[in-house]
């Protein structure tokens, strides 16, 4: 079998070519290359060059003996890689599959919310303190505490927040009642003038026995 290479592929192709007969030359020992002298054009054969072409001997022949341990080496080899991804596709099957990620632990469940939980309840119990201006700045500022830990900046935020808006006072309201109607008084009535029946010096009487002062 020959392969020929026009002269005009130029020699990028020389290198392929090569390797291709060096590919043959495992089967059939040699391989030579010829050149015509006339054109410069080469081909490499296993056999022999044609009349008129140069033959170099590229890759020497080799006896059965030599060809048949070469392919024995090389079928152990591919045996070998076949045996190694044998290995490795078991170890993967074996291998323990990697951990799903944890949940993220909410601020309540979490440790320094409990830390904040107990040391508030801590302040609270200590007895002898409840009236002492210290004491009330200590337990809002341990309380405050906790409510950010077991909270989370964003909903403590909002919480302050809330407590903001609620604080500021309201403007007050003014309620205008109508007047009321002024009843009038009833008038006057005057009691009757007495009928005075007779005086004395001091005195003066009506017909009644009622006794005036003269």
């Amino acid at each position: 079998m020959t392969r020929r290479m026009p002269a005009h592929h130029g020699r990028a192709l020389g290198a392929v070519l090569f390797a291709l007969c060096l590919g043959a030359a495992s089967a059939h020992g040699q391989v030579l290359r010829c050149t015509d002298a006339r054109t410069g054009a080469v081909t490499y054969t296993d056999g022999s060059c044609d009349s008129g072409r140069q033959a170099e001997q590229v890759l020497p022949a080799r006896s059965p003996e030599a060809l048949a341990r070469e392919r024995e080496e090389a079928a152990q080899a591919i045996a070998r890689k076949e045996q190694r991804l044998r290995e490795e596709a078991a170890a993967a099957a074996l291998a323990p599959a990697p951990a799903a990620p944890a949940a993220p632990v909410s601020p309540a469940e979490s440790a320094r919310c409990a830390d904040s939980r107990q040391q508030l309840q801590d302040l609270l119990n200590r007895p002898g303190r409840a009236t002492s201006p210290a004491y009330a700045e200590q337990r809002a500022a341990a309380r405050q505490q906790m409510e950010l830990d077991c909270l989370g900046p964003k909903a403590y935020g909002e919480l302050e927040q809330s407590r903001a808006q609620s604080a500021v006072p309201s403007a007050p309201v003014i309620i205008v009642q109508p007047p009321r109607p002024q009843r009038p008084l009833p008038p006057q009535v005057q009691p009757p003038r007495p009928q005075i029946t007779h005086c004395n010096v001091f005195r003066c009487y009506d017909r009644n026995g009622n006794i005036y002062p003269r």
